[in-house]
């Protein structure tokens, strides 16, 4: 029987209440599925920060980098300098374990329609590939002076030819297992240096895969199509800070951003991945019992999916659709459901 070692790391706030709900529903799957999974949780964070001063401690990669994979809810406390979770804790694991694939998917689930009324399954089914290790999130600039006159501030984006082509390889394979379509979504007759040669790059890999249909497009027109056309989009290629933005878009058109899922992945394998539901930490909403656990469920089914458990993975999406299909919903979506009802309402779904 295959085993798999997953680090659950709470993180902060509805994270604490989501990962545990999350790790029930996957040791269920894995149970029905005939695979275990060994897990450890970990409460890495802000407010572990808090306690100690650093959000893992000095051996915290290394413990991390022994798991198959790390299945995380979410980081950041209103206490707690927002600047400082993603340097020192999201972006920090990412980029030490090559984490540079980040993965968010986009879909209706059934039951819950789209605020975009006139949209349906069929027009909302799309993939956000984000670069996740360059671009304009590499922190590489300074402040001078900053409360003289003469105070000015540097942020430098930096894109790679390696960055560039390793992702843009990924985003092209998996474009070729959807639809075979592909929308590099860029601002480069702005960014006339970086996102030209970001352009320039995926051209290049593009001409490797002539069955997959390539098209570019700026970010200020995606954005609108996003909302009137969403059904232009099957898997979209994007830099780091675009991506950041359009994802958040797109768990809008779902419904709410509780919905979503998200990996940020190693591909090689030689790292453990990372996968994590696409909102915050909601602070304001922890300990009440009444987030939503989807998009942490999901980034389970991702997690399954990666590890190779496909079937186990398409069985837990099905249950999840189940359930949102009967109208057991949370807040968020205009349900009264708690976040252990919604749970304890996937468990059974799956059983049968």
């Amino acid at each position: 029987m295959k085993e798999y070692n997953i680090a659950a790391v709470y993180g902060d706030g509805v994270g604490k209440e989501i990962v545990p709900a999350g790790m029930n529903i996957l040791q269920s799957v894995a149970q029905k599925h005939g695979f275990k999974l060994a897990s450890k949780s970990y409460s890495f964070g802000a407010e572990y920060y808090l306690e100690h001063g650093c959000f893992l401690p000095e051996d915290g990669l290394e413990n991390l980098k022994a798991f198959d994979a790390i299945y995380f809810g979410a980081v950041g406390l209103p206490q707690v300098d927002d600047t400082l979770p993603f340097k020192l804790f999201t972006n920090y694991i990412r980029t030490n374990f090559k984490q540079y694939v980040n993965y968010r998917p986009v879909h209706l689930w059934d039951g819950i329609a789209s605020p975009l009324s006139a949209k349906g399954k069929d027009d909302i089914d799309f993939v956000i590939i984000r670069e996740n290790n360059e671009g304009e999130f590499v922190q590489s600039g300074r402040l001078m002076y900053p409360d003289d006159a003469e105070g000015f501030a540097i942020d430098t984006s930096i894109f790679t030819r390696p960055g560039i082509t390793r992702v843009a390889h990924y985003a092209f394979k998996l474009a070729r297992k959807r639809k075979k379509r592909l929308t590099n979504v860029t601002k480069s007759n702005t960014l006339i240096h970086t996102l030209a040669y970001w352009d320039r790059v995926i051209e290049e890999v593009a001409a490797e895969y002539p069955d997959v249909t390539y098209n570019k497009m700026y970010v200020d027109n995606a954005s609108a199509n996003f909302v009137l056309h969403p059904e232009y989009f099957d898997v979209i290629l994007t830099t780091n800070m675009i991506g950041d933005i359009l994802s958040d878009l797109g768990g809008a058109i779902m419904g709410s951003l509780g919905l979503g899922g998200s990996g940020n992945i190693n591909p090689e394998g030689e790292y453990p991945s990372m996968f994590e539901p696409i909102h915050g930490s909601a602070p304001d909403i922890a300990g009440q019992n009444i987030a939503n656990p989807i998009g942490q469920f999901w980034s389970g089914a991702l997690m399954l999916d990666h590890l190779g458990e496909e079937r186990a993975a398409r069985d837990l999406m099905k249950a999840i659709h189940v359930v949102t299909s009967t109208g057991i919903l949370t807040r968020d979506l205009g349900g009264e459901a708690t976040t252990t009802q919604v749970t304890e309402t996937v468990l059974e779904a799956l059983k049968s």
